[in-house]
């Protein structure tokens, strides 16, 4: 009975150790950098499929002609 009075001894010090050491550590990283802006606003987006768009026009119309 000795036995698991220690062993729960030395997991309860363990987790508490863990419990105390380990948030503190995780909150001592430095926050991560801000997200980029988004390279485009969509306007060239938007002009490129527009441009699809008129190539796929301009076929349509050369092949019924």
């Amino acid at each position: 009975m000795e036995i698991f009075r220690i062993s729960y001894m030395v997991i309860s010090v363990l987790a508490l150790v863990l419990a105390l050491g380990f948030p503190s550590s995780i909150n001592a990283e430095s926050s991560p950098a801000p997200a980029p802006a988004p390279s485009s606003d969509g306007a060239a987006i938007d002009q490129g499929i527009a441009y699809v768009l008129m190539v796929v026009a301009l076929v349509v119309t050369y092949i019924i002609h």
